[in-house]
């Protein structure tokens, strides 16, 4: 095992399962047999608001935050948000990024309009950019609410982590009524 260490950020809104994903991704690392760590800032995130989540793992992790300029792989759940964290990563990283517009309560109140052309601008700066309809392969997993776990699977190709760890690893965090469905958005997200 190399001493790099692997920085993934997770940002999105309140609401998208975004801190039950950055779950699932530390347990399946440790289940690999890295060290992890992981922290969260919620911002109103019961409201809608910003969420981001910091997961770094490798042979051995001291701090959970990211430093700016080193993140390896951006993993956005709403495009603003993806946006808006590029900054947070390092030349050459790789996006992942819910094809999702989520209107702040200052859009929703005619005060401003949401920015035109994310899309276009996180692939002009980011050329390992894959945009992925988490709702769609959701909705065909038999539930929309696993957009999240369909994401992680795009995300999980990005790393070299045997699948049978984020299997065991979804079996352990997802309640059991709710498991198959995730599977099957996760199977379908990695098979982008």
């Amino acid at each position: 095992m190399s001493a790099k260490i692997t920085n993934i950020l997770l940002v999105g809104v309140g609401g998208q399962g975004i801190l039950l994903a950055s779950e699932i991704l530390s347990e399946t690392c440790m289940l690999a047999g890295f060290d992890v760590k992981k922290s969260e800032i919620h911002g109103m995130s019961q409201r809608g608001g910003s969420v981001v989540s910091h997961v770094r793992y490798g042979a051995e992790v001291f701090s959970p935050i990211v430093p700016e300029g080193e993140g390896d792989i951006l993993f956005g759940f709403e495009l603003m948000e993806t946006c808006r964290s590029l900054g947070l990563l390092k030349p050459g990283a790789a996006v992942v990024a819910n094809d999702l517009k989520i209107a702040p309560p200052s859009v929703l109140m005619g005060q401003e309009t949401y920015p035109e052309g994310l899309v276009e601008r996180i692939s002009a700066q980011f050329p390992d950019f894959l945009l992925v309809d988490g709702q769609k392969l959701a909705i065909e997993a038999g539930n929309p609410r696993a957009a999240n776990t369909a994401l992680l699977g795009a995300v999980s190709k990005r790393l070299d982590i045997a699948e049978q760890y984020w299997l065991k690893a979804l079996e352990k965090m997802v309640p059991r009524k709710a498991l198959e469905v995730n599977q099957k958005a996760f199977l379908m997200g990695r098979s982008l």
